[in-house]
């Protein structure tokens, strides 16, 4: 047995540590993250407080920081359209399909790239990744052109076909594959499992921080988005969310109490989904973005 020598600056250190932690009952980093949190937590309650204020009090200038009484009347104008119950399914529709489909595919994907050597596997994977760098605005016109020749616009086709898959996806599922051991797909191997049935039986179950992360993101990406639906969608019964609530927003006259009740319902299917899945999001940054 080797005795641990401890130098007389180490002890200081852990003196220091000890008495900063006996005078603290939390992190000291707690200090610095707790303004910021609330910083970044402003524009949510200037949200809800203006979801419940009245058109006159939201327009007022200097604007009401806090409403003189609650005015639901943005939640009834909201509630109250017709097409909002359709366009809140139409977009949980395109958000679900989108996010079960870059499950599956992207664990295909990924594990392909994990595990299995073929030629050009890594040019391939470099390219893919590339695509990552290139702006929306420069593909949106082929990929509508695609969605035309198709017959998918104008249809929720046009926006579940181009979110089946992302290169972030397979991406993370692929770094996330590499940490796992070898010895256990090998131990299954041995017991005769193929291959496919390594990934759903073994390497899946092991996944789920990198699956959840997948599942968040890309939720939060479909059901935030406004800009193709915007090109590819023009009948009002196949708005998504974020497209039927623009529409409260008129050139001369803005509904401005419904549209933040409008934003608050939207909100909170990702506040409660982020939530949900926090600590498995923040297990899989931190394990699966580290290794080559």
């Amino acid at each position: 047995m080797t005795a641990t020598v401890t130098t007389p600056r180490q002890a200081a250190q852990a003196d220091v540590s000890r008495r900063g932690r006996a005078r603290l009952p939390f992190s000291a980093w707690h200090l610095l993250l707790a303004p910021l949190a609330l910083i970044f937590a402003i524009p949510l309650v200037w949200l809800l407080l203006s979801s419940v204020m009245s058109n006159a009090e939201i327009n007022r200038f200097p604007p009401a920081l806090w409403p003189s009484r609650v005015d639901l009347g943005g939640y009834r104008y909201v509630l109250g359209n017709a097409l909002f119950p359709r366009w809140f399914a139409n977009s949980l529709i395109v958000s679900t399909v989108a996010v079960a489909s870059n499950l599956l595919f992207g664990a295909f994907g990924g594990y392909a790239f994990a595990r299995m050597r073929f030629s050009g596997s890594r040019s391939l994977l470099v390219l893919m990744l590339a695509t990552m760098a290139i702006p929306f605005q420069l593909t949106m016109i082929p990929t509508f052109l695609v969605m035309k020749r198709l017959g998918l616009i104008d249809t929720l086709g046009a926006l579940i076909v181009p979110s089946l898959v992302t290169p972030f996806a397979v991406f993370l599922l692929r770094q996330f594959f590499l940490s796992l051991p070898r010895e256990l797909e090998e131990a299954a191997w041995i017991d005769g499992c193929s291959r496919l049935r390594v990934l759903f039986r073994v390497v899946l179950p092991l996944s789920r921080p990198a699956l959840s992360t997948v599942a968040i993101l890309t939720f939060l990406s479909t059901w935030n988005d406004l800009t193709w639906p915007l090109i590819a969608i023009n009948h009002d019964n196949q708005y998504t969310l974020q497209l039927g609530l623009a529409t409260f927003q008129g050139q001369h006259h803005t509904q401005w109490a419904a549209v933040m009740a409008g934003n608050v319902i939207t909100v909170l299917p990702v506040l409660l989904a982020f939530v949900g899945a926090q600590k498995a999001f923040i297990q899989s940054i931190t394990s699966s973005g580290l290794k080559g």
